[in-house]
């Protein structure tokens, strides 16, 4: 019985012992009895040459075999409870999901079954994963919600102004609303991309290109509203031809440069672009504050942001998941370390040519 599991195993046992125990049972009542009669009473054996049994004799064996059934019943019995127990509590815990209610289990009973506790095991962590999701949701359309509704205030309010004739339509005010129309639509592109990529949806369109060409039009665009905020601005970028989606690569680093405007202090930033063999190195380094030991693990997670001590939370929360999704669906990673007392951004994957791909995503903790 090597390649028989654990429920395989107690039905062979369960049914060898039956069987068993009705041919000993079978055997030992009728030396019993043929002893008993033929000391107690043996006129009740007629001396015949017959070898059939006699109407006693069909009675006893009727008995025994009665006996014997009744033994298999209630091993079979016994071991039908303990398989259907956990099939049952299965059933009745996939009925109570379906009705809505995420935070039920099943219960496995006897383990000693291993199939049995095995399917258990794997309907509670189906169900776990399933409540995570759901609580995943929730949050999501919470903090989606959140986001969205500062933005749409202000548009709101500015337009209604305007239709009331409370402002003017001068420049600096269209400015503003143009301001708040294109954050609204980097906030949704951002949430558009994260979702892709947590849907296994996240198309990207490798073209080969000089990788250090594109991260410089990015910093050329950025650079005059990080100088603005105080911030001087070093680029050292290494020739890198490589097949990358030149858009995504793009929103990423962008994501970067908005991350350092918006958490680090005013001082020198470095942009770097490496080649290590067949690996590409993007660092952006800042001079500080960087973050906590607690935060850093979850720094890449959607929707969480950093509470600077002196001040309230600040961004959407999506930047640094749009980089870990990006460098993601080009086959790397992204990934945060503390570097003279600042902060040191990376995205670190291989330079590869090939047809565009859709990515999925690894799995995560809920």
């Amino acid at each position: 019985m090597a390649g028989i599991g654990g429920l395989g195993r107690q039905i062979v046992l369960s049914m060898v012992v039956a069987t068993i125990a009705s041919v000993l049972l079978t055997i030992t009542g009728l030396y019993v009895f043929y002893g008993v009669v033929i000391r107690m009473a043996p006129h009740l054996l007629p001396m015949t040459q017959h070898w059939m049994p006699s109407q006693i004799e069909w009675m006893v064996i009727l008995a025994l075999c009665l006996a014997a059934a009744g033994i298999t019943v209630i091993a079979a019995l016994r071991l039908a409870r303990r398989i259907v127990a956990p099939l049952v509590s299965v059933a009745r815990s996939a009925r109570r999901i379906a009705d809505g209610d995420l935070e039920v289990r099943a219960e496995a009973g006897d383990r000693s079954l291993s199939e049995a506790a095995m399917l258990v095991d794997d309907f509670n962590l189906l169900a776990e994963r399933l409540e995570r999701a759901s609580q995943a949701v929730m949050r999501w359309n919470a903090s989606i919600a959140h986001e969205l509704r500062t933005p749409v205030t202000i548009l709101s309010g500015r337009l209604q102004g305007l239709a009331d004739g409370v402002f003017r339509p001068d420049p600096p005010l269209l400015r503003s609303l143009v301001a708040q129309v294109e954050a609204l639509t980097r906030l949704i592109e951002d949430l558009r991309t994260v979702s892709l990529f947590e849907g296994g949806r996240l198309d990207v369109r490798l073209q080969p290109l000089d990788l250090s060409e594109e991260v410089e039009a990015v910093v050329r665009l950025m650079q005059p509203g990080l100088e603005a905020a105080g911030f001087t601005v070093e680029a050292e970028l290494a020739p890198c031809r490589c097949d990358v989606d030149p858009a995504r690569i793009r929103q990423a680093i962008m994501a970067l440069l908005e991350n350092v405007k918006r958490h680090a202090h005013p001082a020198l930033v470095r942009i770097r672009l490496k080649r290590n063999r067949d690996q590409v190195r993007i660092d952006v380094v800042d001079r500080g504050p960087g973050l906590t030991p607690d935060f850093a693990p979850y720094a890449f997670e959607p929707f969480r942001r950093y509470m600077d001590h002196e001040g309230p939370l600040k961004g959407s929360g999506l930047g640094l998941a749009v980089v870990l999704a990006i460098a993601q669906a080009h086959g790397g990673t992204a990934s945060y370390a503390t570097v003279d007392g600042g902060a040191c951004f990376s995205m670190i994957f291989p330079c590869r040519s090939g047809p565009a791909k859709r990515t999925t995503p690894p799995p995560r903790s809920l």
